[in-house]
Parts: C-alpha cells; structure tokens; sequence
C-alpha cells in the first residue's frame, strides 16, 4: 500500500528538482533570462505548499491511526472514496490493518472465554496472585466453594480465614505439591496442592491448584487396610491357635498330675488359672482377629436400583421400638419421594444401621434427644443420604481417625463400624463424609 505512496512522493520530489533546476539554468543564463524567473517561482512555490499539504495529510492520516491503535478502537473506519486520491491507499491500508486487529482480538477474546469456561467447569480450584504483593488475580468457581470464601482481595486475607492453609500456600515452591487438610463447615477435606510460577510485564504470578484428592486416598487407605488386615489376621490366627490348643493339653495335663500331688500351697492351682487365663486371651485374639477378617470379605455388589423411600421406611420400622424405648425424635425428610440410588440393598441397609445406632449412642444423654433422617441430590447430581443428630459431637483431635480400623472412642466399642460402612461406599463408588462439632452434634454424609 505505501508503493503507491512513496511514488507520489518520488513524482513530486522529481517535479521540484526539474523546476530548482529550470530556475537555476536561467540565473545563470543572466540578465536576460530573469524574466522567466517570474514564472519558474511560482511554480516552486506551488510545489513545495502542495508537498508541506501532502505531507501533512499523511501525517494527520497516520497520527489517527496511531490514536485509534492507542486506545484500541478498532471499529473506526477510515473512509476511502472521500479521501484525496493520493491518501486513498493509505486510508485502505489502514481499514486492512484495523480489520485484521479485530479478528485478533476477537480470537484472543474467544480463547480467554473458552479457557475461562473450561477453569470455571473443572472442579479444581485455580488461584493466581501477584507474588511480590500478594494481589489476587483471579480465582475460579470451583475454589469459593471449596474454601467457602466469595472473594480474596489479597492472599493474605487468608490467613485469617485459614492460618494452616495460608502458611502451607506461602512456603509451597513451585513445581512442589503437598495434601494438605481444609476444614470446612465442621468437615476434613484433603486437598493437593500444585504450584507454579509465570512472569509478565516484569510481574512473577504464582500460580496454585487445589485438587481434593479425598476419594482417591480414601480408596488407596482402604486398600492399605486390607492388606494389612489380610496379612495381620493370617499371621495372629497361625500363631495364638496352637497356643489356645496348647493350654487345653497342659491344663488336662496338670488336672491329672494334680491328683498324685500334695499342693499344701496351692502352686497346682494358681497354675491351673495361669493356664486357663491364657486359653481366655487366646480365644479373645482369635475372636478378635476373626471380626476384622470380615472386613476384607466385601469384595463384590449385587447392586439394583432401590427407592431410597423404601431404604427409610426398612430402617424406621427396624429401628422404631428402640427409638420409642430410649424416647428419641427421629424426622425423616426426603422431599423428592421418586429419588433413587443404585445399590446393594442389604449392604446399604447395614450401613445406615450401623450410623443410626451411633446416632442413638450419641444423643443419649441429651434432654432432647433428636436424629434427622434426609436425603437431596447434590448440585453435582450426586445423591447423598444423610443421618445427623443433636448428640455430644466428636472430638476435632480425633475426626481424622473415626474411619481408621480398630479405632473406637467407645470403651466397648470394636472399631469396626465406620471403617466397614467407609468399606461398602468405596465399594459403591461413592463416599462418607463426616461433619462434626463438639457439643452440638454430628452428621454422616453417604455420598452416592
């Protein structure tokens, strides 16, 4: 487009070189040569007005684009057929680079809205802030709702919110990760933390994702267990049976050697009860080994899809004699009556018992004892059974270890419930969730 241009100019500086040099030729020539000057000066003259002219609507032209590009106005057009035939070129070279700046910023337009749409759908959290300053950049759906916060002016805001959290954000490197635990509305959430770090405009951003990473552990911590289990019942069976049978011979033994003994102080029968306390503990860890056996015997579902009304109304009428006796409340709260899960009826079953008996444990000693039974889908589809009650709450030292084998904040209890009813919802592919606080009650989510 500036050909065109530049041979204009190149026409014009040549016209005006053609005239400089007529004039010169007739100031040598003499005297009589000057009359002729009269003509040649106006010409020069002319010349150089209608170059400053030229030149100066080309820089006016240009000084609008430049102007137009400053401000990113894009949309301005540069009318073509009003302008002087000499500008015309420039003005539609103009309207080309305009154009072609429009489709480049409607593609990085589009492309920011996609790659905010994708950030906004995933269910990690992203999070950037300004590292120097601790300036928020941005943050997406997904981590205002896992942190239950709206919006973070700065990232130190944090802090006040979640000192662990801010602390563990602040000392994160990038290219590091670390699982660390969110406490949110009384409830353990394990998340993995990802850093890393980009440079613009002179200003280093870090960048941290937050991926909860509660069911992918759950389900490798329950694996663990089994192994563990498989291996540790094995092994204590294999080696306390003989011991149990052992103690059965030398206690027959010791009855019949008893008689041809004169036990003046009593050796035959503090031995006798030595051998028989032995044979007790014996079969108490063979008891004990075998319960947690039962863990590793789920390994299949026989799964159909159940109302979870009916689910209900199986356990109300199991449950109602006891609730009546101890003279507890139970609400049952299920507003979509067509909702349904698919499960194994009998295994689900034996897990809401199981967290309807600790419920009925907990609350006790309340002077108002009262369980709430419900059921809702979740915005993310999922349905979630819930059983909460009013009852004592649990301890926040020990939320974290209610779900692990052999665990039990009952002097009687076994510690076999919760990491059973864990067991049969990872089974499910699903999940249980606790929310607790001490005094005031506890719920167990079961997320299908």
């Amino acid at each position: 487009m500036f050909k065109k241009y530049e041979w204009r100019i190149l026409v014009r500086v040549l016209l005006l070189f053609a005239t400089l040099s007529v004039t010169a030729f007739l100031l040598v020539k003499g005297a009589g040569w000057y009359i002729y000057l009269a003509l040649t000066l106006p010409v020069i003259a002319y010349q150089l007005i209608d170059f400053y002219r030229f030149h100066k609507k080309a820089q006016d032209e240009v000084s609008q684009f430049v102007e137009s590009v400053h401000y990113r106005d894009f949309s301005r057009h540069f009318d073509v057929k009003q302008a002087p035939l000499e500008l015309q070129p420039l003005r539609r070279g103009f309207n080309d680079i305009n154009t072609t700046f429009k489709v480049i910023s409607k593609e990085r337009e589009t492309q920011y809205q996609y790659l905010q749409k994708i950030l906004e759908l995933v269910d990690t959290g992203i999070l950037s802030y300004n590292h120097e300053n601790g300036e928020t950049g941005w943050m997406n759906e997904s981590l205002k709702k896992m942190l239950g916060i709206p919006y973070l002016k700065t990232i130190h805001s944090l802090e006040k919110r979640d000192p662990k959290l801010y602390q563990e954000i602040i000392l994160l490197r990038p290219g590091d990760g670390k699982v660390v635990q969110i406490n949110r509305d009384n409830k353990i959430m394990k998340v993995l933390l990802s850093a890393t770090a980009f440079q613009t405009d002179n200003i280093i951003y870090k960048l941290i994702a937050f991926q909860n990473v509660d069911e992918a552990l759950d389900e490798n911590e329950a694996q663990a267990w089994q192994k563990l289990l498989s291996v540790m019942t094995h092994e204590i069976m294999n080696s306390v049976a003989p011991i149990s049978s052992l103690a059965d011979t030398l206690k027959n033994r010791l009855q019949l050697a008893s008689r041809h003994m004169e036990d003046k102080e009593g050796t035959v029968e503090d031995l006798e009860l030595g051998i028989i306390t032995i044979k007790r503990r014996s079969e108490g860890l063979l008891k004990f080994a075998e319960t947690y056996r039962n863990l590793n015997k789920i390994t299949t579902l026989s799964r159909t899809k159940v109302y979870v009304r009916n689910l209900f109304e199986n356990l109300y009428q199991l449950m109602e004699p006891t609730l009546e006796q101890k003279k507890i409340d139970i609400d049952v709260i299920l507003k979509d009556t067509e909702l349904m899960v698919e499960a194994d009826t009998n295994l689900v079953e034996q897990v809401l018992i199981n967290l309807l008996v600790n419920a009925i444990e907990a609350v006790k000693d309340k002077e108002e004892p009262h369980i709430i039974l419900s059921a809702y889908k979740a915005p993310n589809q999922r349905v979630v059974i819930k059983v909460a009650d009013n009852g004592t709450g649990i301890p926040a030292d020990v939320l974290d270890k209610i779900f692990i084998p052999f665990f039990s904040t009952k002097k009687s209890g076994s510690g076999i419930g919760l990491s059973l009813c864990k067991q049969i919802m990872l089974l499910h592919k699903g999940n249980v969730q606790v929310q607790s606080k001490e005094g005031e009650g506890t719920a167990f989510l079961l997320l299908f």
